[in-house]
């Protein structure tokens, strides 16, 4: 018998979602459950310092928990390398600190707050002097992808016709149209998170645990036993099927 393993998607700072995401999970599998986390860990909502904090805090105490890199959260760790680094994938205009991506709103959960006459050198100053090093660390040291025989957990997805193994970090973090509109298999069934959706959606070739906590709504909880899949909910299972 295949052993199950859970997944959540995108947390974007919500404290509450993710201790409602656990709860629902040792309900269902106890609290030795193995659960791969699909990153996005900040940004938008109003908490990712405890976020991370409960993420290192199940990672210290022995959890079975796999915490995979997403976009923003590469975003944050960039912003506080010795000299911030810019993802160039981004939209020209467009940067960590921008209204709509969220990194505001992880700094101001680090208790620091600036306005648009802040020089950007000072604001990295006052963030590295803020973030502890524990969570620097942790945000380096997230993985990219997990694997079981039979699914493929990422952030983003991947480039369709190319191997898992060849497959690049950039992709796996950013990666929307080209892996979204393709209809035909993939290696293995991906599950993946980064676009929001109305609903956790299972769409033969991939699942999109993305339900959209970023905006206030719950977030994607999910139960696997080989190929099959359940949306856990406060009543139960409910088999996610294409």
């Amino acid at each position: 018998m295949t052993n199950p393993i859970y997944a959540v998607g995108d947390l974007h700072g919500r404290v509450d979602e993710f201790e409602r995401a656990l709860s629902l999970i040792e309900h269902d599998g106890g609290p030795e459950a193995e659960i791969v986390f699909l990153g996005d860990y900040v940004d938008r909502g109003p908490d990712s310092r405890g976020v991370l904090e409960q993420l290192i805090a199940g990672r210290d105490a022995g959890k079975r928990w796999i915490t995979l890199l997403g976009n923003h959260d590469r975003m944050f760790s960039w912003f506080l390398e010795d000299v911030p680094r810019h993802d160039p994938h981004m939209l020209v205009g467009y940067h960590w600190l921008h209204e709509r991506l969220g990194g505001v709103e992880t700094l101001q959960s680090y208790d620091v707050v600036f306005d648009q006459r802040t020089r950007l050198e000072d604001l990295h100053a006052m963030a590295r002097g803020a973030v502890p090093e524990s969570h620097r660390m942790f945000l380096q040291r997230l993985v990219a992808m997990h694997q079981t025989p039979e699914i493929a957990f990422v952030h983003a997805g991947i480039r369709p016709g190319i191997s898992l193994k060849e497959q690049r970090e950039n992709d796996l973090v950013w990666i929307r149209n080209t892996f979204h509109s393709h209809r035909g298999p993939h290696p293995k069934l991906i599950v993946h998170g980064h676009t929001p959706v109305d609903r956790m959606t299972h769409y033969g070739n991939r699942i999109n645990l993305d339900s959209g906590a970023g905006y206030g709504r719950p977030v994607g909880v999910a139960m696997f036993e080989g190929l099959e899949c359940w949306q856990l909910t406060n009543k139960g299972r409910i088999a996610l099927a294409p």
